[in-house]
């Protein structure tokens, strides 16, 4: 990639958590750590001074936890906007809400492995939000058993409208991966092209569904009957 490397800062109160992230974040040619924190307060005043392009931010941390550090960094009063992903031990529904509404764009779980680590900044950095694989399943089957609202009475003959399938054979076999959770590498494996054709793809996929993210063709693929509820 040209231009200048994707300057991150690592957030975590655990040292070896940060050691392995700058490990894997430093042997990429467009990445490179440029600090690390072991508590919210001093992310904060290094984000600050050093203006990082994105932030890594553990969610459990002394003295500032992860979440009002996002709202700071990211939230609707933050002076100098920072893209900011949540990456944790913890999925609950409750902190993955709260991340995104104080404007994280990501929210990844630990043990989803390096790969994703690297795409969630990529993501980060192209102004996408990535969610790991798990949790988007999750919210999906939990919004699927959400009973569906009473009709509103007929209003006049004409009839209901459809949902429109924009797609082509090949973008619907990826939103099927998506909906099951599966990486860009893993669709790329699955699929038998590479991890950079199936995030190109993925990308035509959002532009043509309006989708903000992945969650959101996942969405659409139950939505539109592409992928039934629980499959």
């Amino acid at each position: 990639m040209s231009g200048a490397p994707t300057r991150i800062l690592l957030a975590d109160d655990q040292d070896d958590v940060r050691s392995g992230f700058r490990l894997v974040l430093d042997s990429q040619p467009d990445m490179t750590v440029v600090g690390e924190a072991a508590d919210g307060a001093t992310a904060l005043e290094l984000a600050r001074r050093l203006r990082p392009d994105v932030v890594l931010a553990d969610i459990r941390m002394p003295r500032l936890d992860g979440l009002e550090l996002t709202r700071l960094l990211a939230g609707p009063g933050a002076a100098h906007p920072t893209r900011v992903v949540v990456v944790t031990t913890f999925d609950l529904d409750d902190y993955v809400h709260t991340a995104l509404r104080h404007g994280a764009c990501g929210f990844l779980l630990k043990r989803s492995g390096p790969a994703l680590l690297i795409e969630g900044v990529r993501a980060a950095m192209a102004g996408d939000a990535l969610i790991s694989p798990q949790i988007t399943v999750r919210l999906l089957r939990r919004l699927s058993a959400t009973p569906p609202a009473p009709p509103a009475p007929p209003v006049s003959a004409a009839p209901a409208a459809a949902v429109v399938d924009p797609l082509t054979d090949r973008e619907r076999e990826i939103v099927r991966l998506i909906a099951r959770g599966l990486t860009n590498a893993e669709i790329g494996a699955e699929l038998f092209i590479s991890p950079g054709t199936a995030k190109t793809h993925v990308a035509n996929i959002q532009a043509k569904l309006k989708a903000g993210n992945r969650v959101g063709i996942a969405a659409w693929a139950w939505e539109s009957g592409l992928v039934a509820p629980g499959s």
